[in-house]
């Protein structure tokens, strides 16, 4: 009796000590289990071998699981089915009801297959869901994140328009529930068994619905809705009344410069990226067999001690280590492979000596959110209300100026191009000028959400020939033919490149005060010009260039804007040089002393900041991070130069592959010359930015190869409908506008709903298994031995860890994932 008591109390102490482990170690009470969606091809294979590498060396807690869509036919050729624990799903790729051709279905038709097949969806508490492009840095862990029940954690995808127009009316019953996200999910395992059927639904409705394909509804620049999938989701989710808590910080392309003091934790390779001269475009390797081929690696990068001569601003430099460490863990799980493949020995190189150093295990290991990256995008609004300014940020629409020519069209791919990766809040739209003659003829419609305005380069009255009147006639055209939803409006030039966000918050505009930068040459406003042509000269700022200006002052004043330019262009009695300013007296500026005069009319003052705009080729002022570039003059660095007026007549754009003169990658002048240096790496940034955006727009439009007809749809869904990047990143969160309306739109994806499953081949699996796992124990009890074997199923195998990704946190297991489309 004495014995049973005893073993009473040692059972019950046991319990007590389980419950208290769990809530010190939650990650053993709380299951996790991680998700990607592939299909059976040497793309989508090496991708495979660079985030399971990543997934060992972020120490992700729980297991793995491809999802693996493949035909019949596709399966039998197949050499990947030992590249990851995979879980074999029918392919929706070509719809089997409709016909439709729809690779990215795969994705929820995967995640419902996977739950209502798999044993291992009836063991867990969290999913969370990552794309095969991605490469994680550190773990996820859902509940750490800020997810729960009925709340899953999403990174933000903002160019999902649809989410605010006709489109969430037709597809949801709650359009005001739409979440525009995606790209990280964490969810937890009852949300998930609700909405994945929704998912799929609704991205197989979505799909269908070609009537509401169009850009200036989905945003797709494309317009075939490759995107669906994206829209099902969200769809899917507001029909349950699945309310997302949003984190903008967590996952970054590479190519992006990272946040100050965010440390994400995720990448998403979907666009291209550079460093210096070496780039890399996943959709070049499209039909790579690099797993198979031994001893294959990408190109390899600039090392890190070449990087830190190469850019001196220490967070733009840390987004360039981020463009390192994601090709580098993919070359050393292609390393890995090829030894796992039976592989002779590769022969010694310096990149392979650095991939195996200490040097590298340092920078690669597992990273750990901090406060601030947790920081969700709702709590973001929370202290902007607390900090006194009593609403959310208003909504932005920035706008740019241009004409029916290739010269234009240049600059509208540079801006564009800019615009994505700066993190500019809002909708863009392009203000194009053409005759009807022009319009016939023109090629550049693709290349930016437009709203066409009939030219007044030759005045319709006086016949007197003034292109830059078209800035002034277009912003009043499209403020009398656009319903415009947004509180402030930036207006920017072609010849700009953004460097980052211009907000009406950060810069203090306001209602009556718009903001704008110093236009010093306008000497008119100090002379006998103002005058002549205000009713207040002492109220003529001398400003242009940037302008940030809220909606209902921008409507009072664009008519003055329009009439004080044609005013001016008409007294040509004052286009003297020291009236004007103008050196070349032949009131080419007329525009600009249009803009101050009209304003002046108003009374409207700008609070004029210095910090906003730079010219190429000036030296900056030190510690200000201006967001703008304006190359409207000649630029140089040693005897590399460019003038935008060189290429006025030149067709870079529909010239494959044509690009202006690459600057150099480092300034000649010496580093101790600390002002030199800061102007030669600005003048550089603006040209690569420049060549890199040409790159990408020719890789969209260029390539002839059938294999890359996917590819590009593919390239449109990463941007979520805008253009990419070229070899750098534009993150992403993309842009709506308008091409005769107002706005981009995102468009979306669509899925199907069930999947054919074959019942007996899963009972010979699991039979088969069950012997399998029968003889492993029975192994294991009789040898003595206490490590697991490797496990066969599905090709899954435990693997050692890398030297030198030790925590550094003392945090033992973490958990990460994150979707984004493919």
């Amino acid at each position: 009796m004495g014995k049973v008591w005893i073993l009473m109390v040692f059972m019950l102490v046991r319990m007590v000590s389980n419950v208290e482990g769990a809530r010190k170690h939650p990650s053993s009470a709380k299951r996790i289990h991680t998700l990607f969606s592939v299909e059976c091809q040497n793309y989508f294979d090496w991708q495979t071998v660079g985030l399971m590498n990543s997934y060992r060396k972020a120490k992700q807690p729980g297991p793995i699981t491809r999802l693996l869509s493949c035909t019949d036919e596709e399966k039998n050729n197949y050499k990947g089915m030992h590249l990851a624990p995979t879980f074999e799903v029918p392919s929706m790729s070509r719809h089997p009801k409709t016909g439709d051709w729809y690779p990215a279905i795969n994705k929820p038709a995967g995640v419902v297959h996977w739950l209502k097949h798999s044993k291992e969806a009836k063991n867990v508490d969290w999913v969370v869901i990552l794309d095969a492009d991605m490469i994680i840095r550190g773990p996820i862990i859902p509940w750490e994140l800020g997810a729960e029940k009925g709340r899953p954690v999403a990174a933000y995808y903002g160019y999902l328009i649809g989410c605010d127009n006709s489109l969430a009316k037709l597809h949801t019953k709650h359009p005001e529930l739409c979440d525009k996200v995606g790209g990280l999910l964490a969810f937890h395992i009852d949300d998930l068994r609700v909405f994945a059927p929704l998912w799929l639904s609704k991205t197989e409705e979505v799909r269908e619905d070609r009537a509401h394909w169009a850009t200036n509804i989905t945003g797709d620049i494309y317009g075939k809705g490759w995107i669906s999938e994206m829209y099902g989701y969200s769809f899917g989710a507001a029909e349950v009344g699945l309310r997302h808590k949003i984190n903008d910080n967590l996952m970054i392309y590479p190519g992006y410069v990272p946040r100050e003091g965010i440390e994400p934790i995720l990448l998403h390779y979907g666009l291209p990226f550079s460093v210096g001269n070496w780039s890399f475009n996943k959709l070049a390797h499209h039909d790579d067999g690099i797993v198979y081929e031994c001893n294959q690696l990408f190109p390899e990068p600039p090392y890190p001690k070449e990087v830190r001569q190469l850019e001196l601003d220490p967070n733009r430099r840390r987004g360039l280590f981020l463009s390192l460490e994601c090709i580098n863990i993919i070359n050393e799980g292609l390393l890995l492979q090829h030894a796992a493949n039976g592989c002779p020995k590769p022969t010694w190189s310096k990149y392979l000596s650095f991939l195996k150093s200490k040097a590298y295990a340092e920078l690669t290991q597992p990273k750990y959110v901090n406060p601030a990256t947790l920081q969700m995008m709702e709590d973001i609004k929370e202290e902007h209300i607390d900090d006194g300014a009593g609403k959310p940020h208003p909504k932005i629409h920035t706008i740019f100026s241009t004409e029916c020519t290739t010269y234009f069209d240049w600059q509208t791919v540079g801006l564009m191009h800019s615009f994505r990766r700066s993190g500019q809040p809002g909708n863009i739209t392009r203000l194009l000028s053409c005759s009807d003659e022009d319009l016939q003829q023109y090629k550049g419609h693709d290349l930016a959400p437009t709203h066409y305005v009939p030219s007044m380069s030759r005045h319709p009255l006086t016949g007197d020939w003034y292109p830059a009147i078209n800035k002034p006639a277009a912003v009043l055209h499209w403020l009398n033919h656009v319903n415009i939803d947004a509180e402030f409006i930036v207006i920017l030039d072609a010849d700009m490149i953004l460097r980052g966000p211009i907000t009406p918050w950060e810069f203090k505009a306001a209602h009556g005060r718009p903001v704008s930068t110093p236009y010093d040459y306008l000497i008119g406003c100090d002379n006998e010009l103002a005058k002549l042509h205000t009713s207040h000269p002492e109220a003529c700022d001398k400003v242009g260039g940037v302008i940030i200006m809220h909606i209902d002052d921008l409507r009072k004043f664009a008519m003055l804007w329009l009439h004080k330019t044609e005013e001016v262009r008409a007294d040509r009695a004052h286009y003297a040089r020291n009236i004007t300013g103008d050196i070349y007296e032949s009131g080419w500026i007329s525009e600009m002393y249009g803009y101050s005069f009209g304003a002046a009319e108003l009374k409207l003052r700008h609070t004029v900041n210095n910090e906003i705009l730079i010219y190429p080729g000036y030296v900056p002022v030190p510690g200000v991070k201006y967001r703008v570039f304006h190359y409207g003059l000649r630029f140089s660095v040693g005897n590399w130069s460019f003038d935008k007026a060189d290429w006025r007549n030149v067709d870079v754009v529909n010239k494959c592959w044509a690009k202006f003169p690459d600057p150099p990658d480092s300034s000649p002048v010496d580093p101790a010359n600390n002002e030199d240096l800061q102007r030669d790496l600005l003048s550089i940034e603006c040209a690569k930015m420049l060549n890199e955006a040409l790159n990408l727009h020719h890789q969209k439009r260029c390539s002839s190869d059938n294999s890359l007809s996917t590819s590009k749809e593919e390239e449109k869904k990463e941007e979520g409908g805008v253009s990419r990047v070229s070899n750098i990143d534009a993150n992403d969160d993309s842009i709506s506008n308008n091409i005769s309306t107002n706005r981009l739109e995102e468009s979306t994806d669509v899925r199907k709903d069930e999947v054919p499953s074959s019942f007996r081949f899963w009972v010979i699996c699991l039979w088969a298994f069950s012997g399998v796992g029968f003889l492993v124990v029975i192994f294991v009890v009789y040898s003595g031995h206490r490590r697991r074997g490797t496990r066969l199923k599905h090709g899954r195998r435990r693997r050692s860890l890398h030297t030198g990704f030790m925590e550094t946190n003392g945090r033992d297991r973490h958990s990460r994932g994150v979707e984004v489309p493919l």
